[in-house]
């Protein structure tokens, strides 16, 4: 583990405002970002450049995801709409209404057509993604259900609040199953590792939780893994390895069998990284690249290899 390296490959620069949002296009080579800005851009990784304003939008965006199976993405916005844009014909395919508040995370099913879609007034609403009518709504919590994840094989739902509760729901009928150890302040990423085995939870207060995801979601490990709120976690696709971004400036790689800290991606380390924090990072799959964006209105570009 110890030959984990890291290069910058690239800055992608053209937002004029802190980004919330990177997502992964159909393409190996092409990513979205979107934030505080009035467009959704997708990025060239092969180029290394601006390829085009996919959508324009009205609102702030806090999140990216594109629907499995189809190259339909949805954008999650301030408004409470999740607009719905097919990224080749650049056209909108649905606008989606129901929330009244700003819209946090989206996430579907490969094994069904359905979105899940979390927002600051504490309800979940569950789409098709066939027709986008609205199947189901229901509420999760008293403020914002800040982040969701699904097992691997379907089987649950999870979702992250404000208050710092974690929830665990059965994906087939969104029962409620119980409450997994939460966070001392709002839960703000969860991740499941590849594998199945582990459920991450990371929260303002600074903590990253291990849950064991075969062993009734109990708590196997817990450590402070940033200065500040822990953004974003994702695991790598093939390698056992995942990233966690921050508040407090940095991207940190970790091995993901026994969560020792492998590499600090940060200014003090002497990379050429971001100067505010960082809000969101995805593993793309060009060169199996992680790429981060920040309050400082630049997406970058990393090379890790093993």
């Amino acid at each position: 583990m110890n030959k984990l390296q890291i290069h910058k490959a690239g800055t992608l620069s053209g937002h004029q405002n802190p980004i919330f949002a990177v997502e992964n296009g159909r393409e190996p080579h092409v990513i979205f970002t979107a934030g505080n800005d009035k467009g959704v851009v997708q990025w060239d990784l092969e180029k290394m450049a601006f390829d085009r304003i996919l959508y324009p939008v009205q609102f702030s965006v806090y999140v990216l995801h594109l629907i499995a199976h189809t190259p339909l993405l949805a954008i999650g916005m301030r408004d409470g709409n999740v607009l719905i844009v097919d990224t080749a014909s650049q056209r909108l395919a649905a606008k989606l209404q129901y929330h009244q508040r700003p819209v946090f995370d989206i996430k579907t099913f490969t094994t069904k057509p359905e979105m899940i879609v979390s927002s600051e007034d504490g309800t979940v609403s569950i789409w098709n993604t066939d027709t986008f009518n609205l199947l189901y709504h229901f509420k999760v919590a008293e403020q914002t259900v800040r982040t969701i994840a699904i097992s691997n094989d379907e089987q649950w739902v999870v979702f992250g609040t404000k208050e710092g509760n974690v929830k665990l729901y059965n994906a087939l009928d969104y029962s409620l199953v119980e409450a997994l150890p939460g966070h001392t302040m709002p839960v703000t990423s969860l991740c499941f590792s590849p594998d199945g085995q582990y459920l991450l939870t990371g929260g303002r207060d600074a903590q990253l939780n291990v849950l064991d995801a075969t062993g009734g979601f109990s708590l196997a490990k817990a450590f402070t893994p940033h200065l500040f709120t822990v953004y974003a976690i994702k695991y790598h696709p093939t390698l056992p390895i995942f990233a966690t971004g921050s508040r407090d400036k940095s991207i940190k790689v970790w091995s993901g069998t026994d969560f020792r800290l492998l590499r600090v991606i940060s200014i003090e380390r002497g990379f050429d990284s971001h100067l505010l924090s960082i809000n969101d990072v995805a593993w793309n799959g060009y060169k199996n690249q992680l790429v981060s964006v920040s309050d400082d209105k630049q997406a970058m570009v990393w090379d890790i290899t093993l």
